[in-house]
């Protein structure tokens, strides 16, 4: 492994327990510092649509007991359609305009949310399908948008943080096969797929411990710190990649 590998492999664990303690958060961080480093969406797709999987896997089972399983239903109805529709478009991808896209969508996240009143549960679940196979098959990472839509008054936290666990388990899931039957394998670097695997089995398990010990005004803030430097190096990039900085 080179010096690179072991520092993803930090980076993955990092993540996977900032993923286990507050339910999201830490898919976004890692395939945004996969553009970061210069992987084109071939590239970092299917590797972290991979690792994610086996993440989110882990952690639907740590949360097993709380898990809403009907949402996986409507998640799908609108998920499938919408990855077969979208996957012959994978390799036009332009990379710039995923970093563009995906900083805009982590801003866009941070932003104050009006309290309205949130939308039907099976609609919702559907909704989050289809923001899955469609935008979520380019930027690989869903979680920051389409959270907010398993974030039901009537659910306990562990609830929404293993339902969403889980339905993110199958997006990535439906990516991996999308990315293989286009000719991008996810084992196609073995040397970074194996150990961020470990490493983000170990993240989720560090994770679930630390859920209860972190204040959540602490976490908030050191979170919104992360994303908001990851998307000026997104951003940033992308401009130096069209010429204009």
């Amino acid at each position: 492994m080179t010096a690179l590998d072991i520092a993803i492999t930090l980076v993955g664990f990092g993540t996977a327990a900032l993923s286990g303690a507050a339910g999201l958060g830490g898919g976004t961080i890692l395939i945004g510092v996969f553009y970061a480093i210069g992987m084109t969406p071939a590239e970092a797709v299917p590797l972290f649509a991979a690792v994610q999987f086996v993440s989110n896997s882990s952690r639907t089972v740590a949360y097993v007991r709380h898990v809403e399983w009907s949402a996986a239903g409507w998640f799908l109805l609108a998920g499938i359609p919408a990855t077969l529709i979208v996957a012959p478009f994978i390799a036009d991808v332009d990379g710039d305009v995923v970093k563009l896209v995906l900083a805009g969508l982590i801003l866009a996240s941070l932003a104050p949310q009006a309290s309205a009143k949130p939308m039907p549960a099976r609609p919702a679940f559907a909704l989050a399908g289809f923001l899955n196979g469609s935008i979520g098959l380019f930027v690989g990472a869903t979680g920051l948008f389409v959270g907010r839509l398993f974030f039901r008054p009537d659910w306990r936290k562990e609830t929404v943080i293993g339902t969403l666990a889980m339905t993110q388990m199958l997006g990535h899931g439906l990516r991996v096969l999308a990315y293989g039957l286009a000719g991008f394998s996810a084992i196609a670097a073995p040397q970074r797929l194996i150990p961020l695997c470990i490493a983000v089995i170990l993240g989720t398990m560090f994770g679930k411990r630390l859920n209860g010990w972190i204040s959540d005004r602490a976490f908030a803030r050191l979170f919104r710190v992360i994303l908001i430097v990851l998307s000026c190096k997104l951003i940033w990039d992308a401009l130096r990649g069209y010429g204009w900085i």
